[in-house]
C-alpha cells in the first residue's frame, strides 16, 4: 500500500469509522458522512491536492507521508475523535498546569462528551462442526446510552448451499431467545444439530469488538491545536536550515490538514447540537395521595369520580400488587360516612393515586393546585443523565441544596446490574465530568455535593472533584465501614470501606451537625444516675487563661492556662439545681444526663451502619443500594426543610424516598428499565416508581422499611414522573437529506454548513404559505409530548398552573397549547 493509499484509508476512518450496520440515527448520520466523503471530499480534496503539489511533485510522497502520520493518531472505531495513538516518542504537549493550579488532571478523553460504551456488531459468517451460520444485523437498533439489553436471536431461513441465517435483535421486557423452538424448526428442515453447536456459534457472533462512542466538544479547534503542535515539533526538531521552497511545502500541508480538519468538524459540531439539544417530555404522570387531593376539594367530590371511573379497578390491582390494601379490599372503604358527613377515611387517606389510569380526570386534579410546581413534591426522570441535566438545567439552576450520587464504577463484570458499568478509566472519568460540570451549575450558592465511590474509582475522583469544584471547596472524606465482615477480597485485605468526598459550591454552605444514638460501649460512661436519669461527670473548662469562681462556697481557679464555660450566674443556677457537684478531689464536676444529649456527634467515620452480604437489603435486592439511615445522614447534614434534594444516579430510589420522608423536595434520574415495575427480582416487582408509591402510602411489601420508624413517617405526597426523549431517539426522527456538496462557488467548500438545508425534525411543523401561518404538530414526531413541562425546562419557569386551553408560569406568561408559537420550539426541532 502506497503512503497515498495508506493516508486516504486513514481520513476515510476518521470520516467514517469501522462499518456498523442495523438501524439507528447514529448509523444513518455516518450513511450520510460516509456519501459526502466519498462524493464530495474524496475527490474535490484530491484535485486540490493535485493542484498544491504541481509546483513541487518531489513533495507528493513526504505530504501523505506526514498527513498520514498526523491523522492515524486521531482515528477511533467508532468514528470519535480524540488522543487514539500516542506513543511515547510522539510527544502530545498539553496544558499541564496554569498560573493558580501546579497540578491538574489530563486524560486522554476530557475533550469529549461520552455517550455510550457499545458492541460494534457486524453482519458475520461463522462455521462450528461442519455449519455454516449467518448472522445478520441489518435490523438491530443500537442501544440508547447505559441501556443493558441482551441480544437474542430468531431463526429466519436455511440457503440453497446450507447455510443457517439468524436475524439479531435487543431483548425486550426479559424475551429469551427460544433455543428449543429454533432446533425443532431446524429438524423440521432436516438440520441435524447439537444445542451445543448452536450456542457455540452464538457465542463466536457475540465476541465482536466493544468500543466508546464519544463526541468531541469542539473538534475543529482540538485537531487545529494539535496540528500546530505536531507541526511545531516537527520544525523544531528536524533541519536546521528552511528554505523558502521547503517552507511554501510545509505552509501546502498545513492548508491541505486544514481543509480537511474543516470539513470534518461539521459532522462532530452537529453531533454536539444534537446531544446539547433540549429534549422533548414524553409519557408523564402524576402519582397523589388522596389526602392531598382532599385537602383542596374537601366535598369528596373529585375522589367520588375517582372511585367511579370505569379504570378504578386497574389501580386497585396495582395496590394490591403493592401490598397497599389486602386482598379484600372494598373502594366503598375509603369514604366513610358519620353524623357530620362523609369523610376521607384515616385509614386509606394515604392510597396513591396514579393519573396514568385517569388521564381524562388528570387536568380536573391539577386544576385543584393554585401553584403546580411549588405543590410537588418531587419529580422522578426516566433518561439518560446527561441528557436529563442539560434540560431541567434552565428550570433547576441553582436550586439544589443537596446532591448524593453514587455513580457506577469500573466493574470487571456487570451480570448483576440494571445498566452497563465496564467502563474504561478514561471513559469513566469522561462520563462523571460531563454530568458534574451540569450539576455544579444546579447547586444552589450554598449547596453540598457528596459523591461515593470505591476503590476503583476514588483516586480519580477527589482529583476530579478538585477540577471542578476547586480544592478549597473541599469539605471532607467520609469513610463509610460498608461490611463489618465480607469474603471479598482485595490481595489479602478485606473490602469493607467505600469513600464519600464532599464539596462545597462556595463559601455560604449550610451544613448542620449530625449525631449517631450512643452505641453500648458509650453507654456505659453514663454510670451514674439520680431522680433525673442517667449521667456522666464531664469537666468543663476551656483553654485560655480566666479568673477562679465561687463553688459551694469557695473559689476554686481552673487549672493553669484555662477558663471555666460558665459564668458566675450559670454555675450558682447549676448548683442549685444539683447539676454541678465536687468530685473525691473537691473539684467542680458537671452532670451531662443521656436524656439531655443528642447522641455521638458524627465524625467523618461512618462505622455502624453497616450492609450485610448475602442478605436482602432494605427495599430489594438492589446489588448497589445504600441504607437509608446512610443518606438521612447526608441529607440532614446539609439542607433543611423543604429544600431540593437531587440524584442523578438513581439506582433504587433510595435518596429520593429518604428526601420524601425527611420533607425535602427532590428530584432523581435514572435510565434503567426499572424505573418501570417491568422486571421481576426474586419474586418482587422491582421499580422506581413502585418505591416511590409504597413512600406515598407509608406501607406495602417494603414499606416501612428504612428511616420510617426513625422518623415516624406515615405517608402523604405529590410527585411527577416522566420520560425524555434520548440522543438516539433524536437521531433517528432527524430527517438528513442527500443534498449536493459545495454547491456554492462563492463559499469556501470546506467550510459550507451542509445541514442548513435539513429539515431535521420540523416535520412537526405544518406551513400554510398562503395565509402564512405555521400550525405545530409535535404528534408527528412523538405521542404523548407534554407541552407545558416541555416549555417550563425550555424556558426555565416553574409551572403556576395547566388548563385544558394554556399553561400559565410563575411570572404570569400565559403560552396557548392548542396554538403553539414555532419560535418558542425551535430550539427543541431545527438547530
Amino acid at each position: 500500500m502506497t503512503k497515498e493509499e495508506k493516508f486516504y484509508k486513514a481520513l476515510r476512518d476518521v470520516f467514517v469509522g469501522a462499518k456498523v450496520e442495523g438501524e439507528s440515527g447514529y448509523i444513518n448520520l455516518m450513511k450520510i458522512k460516509s456519501r459526502y466523503y466519498e462524493k464530495g471530499v474524496f475527490p474535490k480534496l484530491k484535485e486540490d491536492i493535485e493542484k498544491a503539489l504541481e509546483p513541487f511533485p518531489d513533495f507528493k510522497e513526504e505530504l501523505f507521508d506526514k498527513l498520514f502520520t498526523f491523522f492515524k493518531r486521531y482515528f477511533s472505531e467508532s468514528g470519535s475523535i480524540y488522543f487514539r495513538y500516542t506513543p511515547v516518542h510522539q510527544n502530545v504537549y498539553e496544558k499541564v498546569y496554569t498560573d493558580d493550579k501546579d497540578v491538574i488532571l489530563f486524560w486522554k478523553t476530557h475533550m469529549l462528551y461520552y455517550v455510550k460504551t457499545d458492541r460494534l456488531f457486524k453482519n458475520l459468517e461463522v462455521e462450528v462442526d461442519e455449519f455454516k451460520f449467518f448472522f445478520d444485523v441489518s435490523a438491530l437498533e443500537h442501544k440508547k446510552a447505559f441501556e443493558k439489553r441482551e441480544i437474542i436471536y430468531e431463526f429466519r431461513e436455511r440457503k440453497e448451499d446450507g447455510t443457517l441465517v439468524f436475524n439479531v435483535l435487543y431483548t425486550e421486557k426479559g424475551k429469551k431467545t427460544k433455543v428449543n423452538e429454533i432446533l425443532r424448526e431446524l429438524r423440521k428442515l432436516g438440520v441435524k444439530i447439537t444445542e451445543e453447536i448452536l450456542e457455540r456459534a452464538f457465542r463466536i457472533f457475540e465476541k465482536q469488538s466493544e468500543v466508546d462512542y464519544f463526541i468531541n466538544k469542539n473538534a475543529k479547534e482540538f485537531l487545529r491545536e494539535q496540528f500546530n503542535i505536531w507541526l511545531y515539533q516537527y520544525v523544531f526538531s528536524g533541519e536546521s536550515e528552511w528554505t523558502e521552497k521547503r517552507i511554501k511545502q510545509l505552509q501546502t500541508l498545513k492548508n491541505i490538514a486544514f481543509k480537511i480538519i474543516d470539513f470534518i468538524s461539521q459532522f462532530e459540531d452537529e453531533l454536539v447540537k444534537i446531544w446539547n439539544k433540549p429534549k422533548f417530555v414524553l409519557n408523564s404522570n402524576y402519582v397523589i395521595t388522596l389526602d392531598r387531593i382532599v385537602d383542596k376539594d374537601g366535598e369528596l367530590r373529585l375522589i367520588e369520580k375517582l372511585l367511579n371511573h370505569k379504570s378504578i379497578n386497574e389501580q386497585i390491582k396495582e395496590w394490591k400488587e403493592l401490598g397497599i390494601v389486602s386482598e379484600d379490599f372494598n373502594k366503598e372503604a375509603i369514604i366513610e360516612t358519620h353524623l357530620t358527613g362523609k369523610h376521607l377515611s384515616e385509614k386509606y387517606k394515604h392510597l396513591p393515586i396514579d393519573t396514568r389510569y385517569f388521564k381524562d380526570l388528570e387536568l380536573e386534579i391539577l386544576g385543584l393546585f393554585d401553584d403546580l410546581d411549588n405543590s410537588l413534591d418531587g419529580w422522578l426522570i426516566k433518561s439518560e443523565n446527561y441528557q436529563a441535566l442539560n434540560t431541567i438545567l434552565s428550570k433547576f439552576k441553582e436550586k439544589m441544596q443537596t446532591i448524593y450520587i453514587d455513580p457506577p464504577f469500573n466493574k470487571e463484570q456487570d451480570a448483576d446490574y440494571f445498566y452497563s458499568v465496564k467502563y474504561k478509566d478514561s471513559s469513566w472519568i469522561t462520563l462523571l465530568e460531563n454530568r458534574l460540570r451540569l450539576a455544579k451549575e444546579m447547586l444552589s450558592p450554598k449547596g453540598t455535593i457528596y459523591v461515593k465511590c470505591d476503590y476503583n474509582g476514588n483516586m480519580f475522583v477527589r482529583l476530579l472533584m478538585n477540577e471542578i469544584f476547586g480544592q478549597e471547596r473541599f469539605l471532607s472524606e467520609i469513610i463509610w465501614k460498608r461490611f463489618t465482615g465480607t469474603k471479598s477480597q482485595f490481595k489479602s485485605f478485606a473490602l469493607v470501606t467505600d469513600t464519600i468526598y464532599a464539596f462545597a459550591k462556595s463559601e455560604a454552605w449550610v451544613y448542620e451537625q449530625q449525631f449517631l444514638p450512643y452505641e453500648e460501649k458509650y453507654l456505659k460512661w453514663f454510670k451514674y444516675e439520680d431522680k433525673r436519669g442517667r449521667y456522666l461527670l464531664r469537666n468543663f473548662y476551656s483553654p485560655g487563661d480566666g479568673p477562679p469562681r465561687k463553688f459551694f462556697g469557695k473559689l476554686i481557679a481552673p487549672p493553669k492556662g484555662h477558663h471555666w464555660r460558665l459564668s458566675q450566674e450559670k454555675i450558682d443556677e447549676y448548683i442549685k439545681e444539683g447539676r454541678i457537684v465536687l468530685d473525691e478531689n473537691g473539684f467542680p464536676k458537671l452532670k451531662n444526663y443521656l436524656h439531655e444529649m443528642k447522641g455521638r456527634p458524627i465524625d467523618n467515620l461512618i462505622d455502624n451502619i453497616h450492609v450485610i452480604q448475602g442478605v436482602s437489603n432494605e427495599y430489594y435486592d438492589f446489588p448497589t443500594q445504600n441504607p437509608e439511615k446512610l443518606i438521612k445522614i447526608f441529607i440532614e447534614s446539609s439542607s433543611h426543610k423543604g429544600d431540593l434534594v437531587l440524584d442523578f444516579f438513581l439506582g433504587s430510589a433510595t435518596t429520593t424516598a429518604v428526601a420524601h420522608k425527611l420533607n425535602r423536595k427532590w428530584i432523581g434520574v435514572e435510565v434503567g428499565e426499572h424505573f418501570y415495575p417491568y422486571e421481576e427480582r426474586k419474586g418482587v416487582k422491582a421499580g422506581v416508581i413502585i418505591r416511590m408509591k409504597e413512600v406515598l402510602a407509608g406501607k406495602g411489601n417494603h414499606e416501612p422499611c428504612g428511616i420510617s420508624k426513625e422518623v415516624n413517617w406515615q405517608g402523604g405526597g405529590f410527585f411527577k414522573y416522566y420520560e425524555l426523549e434520548q440522543y438516539e431517539d433524536t437521531l433517528r426522527k432527524a430527517k438528513y437529506e442527500d443534498s449536493d456538496l459545495f454547491e456554492n462557488p462563492y463559499q469556501d467548500p470546506y467550510n459550507q454548513y451542509i445541514f442548513m438545508k435539513d429539515p431535521k425534525m420540523i416535520s412537526a411543523l405544518e406551513i400554510d404559505y398562503k395565509n402564512n401561518k405555521v400550525k405545530v404538530d409535535l404528534s408527528k414526531l412523538y405521542t404523548n409530548v407534554d407541552i407545558p413541562e416541555t416549555l417550563s425546562n425550555l424556558l426555565g419557569k416553574w409551572i403556576k398552573r395547566i388548563t385544558l386551553d394554556y399553561v400559565e408560569f410563575e411570572d404570569g406568561e400565559k403560552i396557548n397549547l392548542k396554538n403553539l408559537d414555532y419560535k418558542l420550539i425551535k430550539p427543541l426541532i431545527w438547530w
